[in-house]
């Protein structure tokens, strides 16, 4: 295993032998066990050795030497070596000081290329960063720095942070799933549990079996500390056998303390967690994804019908033989009745699939896990922390949440993992696999249509992902017409993972709502392939500035884009922003809806602008609100549109408009001019027929905007709608501008009391 060499022998009493002098010099052993065989081939024949052995020390050259230190990562080996050839023995157990971790830490996160083939060169600010936010949260998180007390579990860290932090490329090669199964082949590829008992069960295997099940039901439970009854109970004590307590007793003393320690928040020391807290949703993934949820009828009926099947073949080969020498009419039928129960039981079988298929699909959309987090942010917060205050040891806890469990049930089926894990002697096979995939596909692809939160459409995602199955992924993407993925932090990788699963199909996204998700240029070049099939783009809130518009500009002039709206708003455009999106007008051909709304274009973007409308003849709306507009060049756009073939609505409002510009504004009719100013609540002696559209902008932005610049405006608006009630008449038209009075006078008092 790749711990951290849990214990080693120390022997000087070999050096006194009488046999020791025609030995060569001594010397240091490192094994991973150390059954009889390997202990007769450590200490050499230092005693009248039986045959067996003589013909072993014939067949092994290194027999002939003998070691003064031996080291083994499996202390029930130990017991196996005679007391006499033992002067002392040690344990080293990982990293006894956190400055060391910290240095691991350090060292191997600065490591250029260890992320993998799709991992970028990091700048020493970031690893640095890593680095301070890491130590931070060990010093906070007791629970982890246990766990990186073994020196395999920083690796497993550090790895988890290269493919959260630095995987750049489409798609990444890595998965989640993959780390942890490739974390535990490096522990335990090729190890038997006991190589004395002849059940011959792999470790990993037993490790499924007896932890898996107290994963699992931890996960059904919500529960991550576990008491002693709770490991008597999962591991069966009461019910084994003699050479089953055996097996326990191995796996007590060499694997128990790798996957379970004892818990270190006051109040619970008695009880165990698991080391790594991701560790038990894998665990109860693989139980599950193997079979090993089984009832006692289920048992029974898959080792009855294992030997029955055995006995009908045997006996179905006397009875072809006999029938060809005596042709007796009952023979049919006792074939049919030997192929009952096989066929039977095979049925069952099928239904345990179904029975797995059923629990990825019920956990995957479990609806009081809709509003969490996404799980990678969920992890990034388990190795990191959360940055604020500690919550306080009284305060009870939040319920745990087991998002990860179903994603390692599909990456656990990835063609890859099972070959890694059937290395490990938990087979799945490839007829399994496709079975349990074909029974999720129809329950996987109805829930995913009647729409997910954000959080919750990324964990399908990346779930899809982690699965690797281009086919199934390819069907449950079909469905896919909306993406709304507004509000989460899409991280190099969450965009590697989207831009992966939906590249498995090239059919044409209705809207992909990318709203406030922390997108910059390099993000834009990752889902390029994505956004060019999608009609409607919401790339609102993401301080998007001059390079990602020379990005967008790209996308827009691609020969393939089918993009017809596209909302940047409240994003830091400014002037050369709107250069490249003036080019991008000039060439595109799909646009009709353009919102630049709050993206510091001033009088310059926006005449910019204005001169490439011109050569865009689709566009039917434009809007650039709130964007220090003066007169000269509201008109000036006011003027191209009136031109424009297609456009025929410009949004204006909160602008720094005159009086004597309003005026101008408020002439244009659409019947003679064809074009729509939209400036004002008002229209003349009449409510606009968009002020309710123009409130609702305003609401919506308000906690992004200048507030006292927005006060201001607002001021202005119910001063204007003052003045057009009074100099109308019609009761009609004053019971509709004291409406909307009252709408900005109610907004006004929020803004002024805070509560907006």
């Amino acid at each position: 295993m790749g711990t951290a060499l849990p214990s080693s022998l120390l022997g000087p009493d070999l050096n006194q032998h009488p046999l020791g002098s025609s030995f060569l010099n001594p010397s240091l052993w490192v094994v991973g066990s150390l059954c009889p065989c390997m202990w007769v081939m450590c200490l050499g024949p230092c005693e009248p050795s039986s045959k067996p052995q003589r013909e072993q020390l014939q067949t092994h050259p290194a027999l002939c030497f003998q070691a003064s230190i031996i080291v083994t990562t499996r202390p029930s080996a130990v017991r196996r070596i005679p007391g006499k050839y033992v002067g002392r023995y040690a344990e080293i157990c990982g990293f006894s000081d956190t400055n060391l971790q910290k240095l691991y830490f350090q060292m191997r996160l600065s490591q250029p290329g260890c992320g993998g083939e799709n991992s970028v060169r990091r700048t020493s600010s970031e690893q640095e960063n890593l680095v301070e936010m890491l130590s931070r949260n060990l010093e906070r998180h007791n629970q982890i720095a246990a766990a990186c007390f073994l020196p395999s579990y920083c690796w497993l860290v550090c790895t988890t942070l290269h493919f959260l932090y630095f995987t750049r490329t489409v798609p990444p090669s890595q998965t989640l799933t993959g780390i942890y199964t490739s974390f535990l082949r490096l522990n335990f590829s090729g190890e038997v549990l006991d190589s004395t008992d002849p059940t011959n069960i792999s470790m990993m295997k037993y490790v499924a079996k007896t932890v898996g099940k107290l994963a699992y039901e931890g996960v059904m439970s919500r529960k991550t500390c576990f008491s002693e009854d709770d490991l008597q109970q999962c591991f069966e004590v009461k019910m084994k056998t003699e050479s089953e307590l055996n097996l326990l007793e191995v796996f007590r003393s060499d694997v128990f303390r790798f996957f379970l320690t004892p818990c270190v928040q006051p109040g619970k020391e008695h009880a165990f967690v698991f080391t790594i807290p991701a560790m038990q949703e894998y665990l109860a993934a693989l139980y599950v994804v193997l079979g090993e949820k089984k009832t006692l009828a289920q048992r029974v009926g898959k080792e009855l019908s294992e030997v029955i099947g055995k006995v009908s073949e045997d006996v179905a080969v006397i009875l072809s033989i006999i029938s060809k020498v005596l042709p007796l009419r009952f023979l049919p039928v006792l074939f049919n009745l030997l192929k009952i129960f096989p066929r039977y039981f095979s049925r069952l079988s099928g239904r345990d699939r179904d029975a797995i298929a059923h629990t990825m699909a019920e956990e995957m959309f479990k609806e009081e896990d809709y509003y969490n987090d996404d799980v990678l942010d969920q992890i990034n917060f388990s190795i990191l922390g959360v940055e604020g205050p500690m919550r306080h040891p009284d305060e009870a806890p939040d319920d745990e949440v087991f998002e990860l469990f179903p994603i390692f049930m599909g990456g656990i089926l990835s063609r890859r993992n099972r070959a890694i894990l059937e290395q490990l002697g938990c087979s799945i096979k490839n007829l399994a696999a496709f079975e349990i995939a074909k029974a999720m596909k129809k329950t996987v692809i109805r829930k995913s249509r009647k729409g997910l939160p954000p959080s919750e459409l990324m964990d399908y995602l990346f779930f899809l992902h982690e699965f690797q199955n281009e086919r199934f992924t390819a069907e449950a993407i079909r469905s896919l017409r909306t993406v709304n993925l507004s509000s989460v932090k899409m991280t190099p990788l969450k965009c590697s993972v989207l831009a992966s699963v939906m590249g498995t199909t090239c059919h044409e996204v209705e809207e992909l709502n990318l709203t406030s998700c922390n997108l910059d240029s390099s993000s834009l070049r990752i889902l390029f392939p994505v956004l060019l099939r999608c009609k409607a783009l919401h790339l609102q809130l993401n301080s998007l500035g001059s390079d990602a518009c020379k990005e967008i500009r790209d996308l827009l002039l691609h020969d393939k884009c089918v993009v017809s709206s596209l909302r940047l708003a409240n994003n830091p455009v400014g002037e050369q922003g709107a250069q490249y999106l003036a080019e991008a007008l000039a060439g595109n051909r799909s646009l009709t809806h353009l919102s630049l709304l709050h993206t510091a274009l001033g009088d310059r973007g926006a005449e910019v602008i204005a001169q490439h409308l011109a050569k865009h003849q689709h566009l039917q709306e434009l809007n650039l609100g709130y964007n220090s507009l003066t007169d000269a060049a509201a008109l000036h756009v006011v003027e191209v549109a009136k031109k424009h073939a297609t456009l025929d609505k410009v949004h204006l409002y909160f602008n720094d408009i005159s009086e004597d510009g309003k005026r101008a504004l408020h002439s244009l009719r659409m019947d003679r001019d064809g074009i729509r100013a939209l400036v004002f609540l008002t229209a003349g002696t009449d409510v606009s027929d968009y002020w309710s559209n123009i409130l609702n902008v305003v609401q919506k932005n308000l906690p992004f905007w200048d507030r006292e610049r927005v006060r201001q405006h607002l001021a202005l608006i119910l001063q204007d709608l003052e003045s057009s009630r009074r100099q109308t008449a019609n009761p009609w038209r004053k019971a509709k501008f004291l409406r909307v009075e009252s709408e900005v006078k109610k907004m006004l008092g929020k803004l002024q009391h805070g509560t907006l």
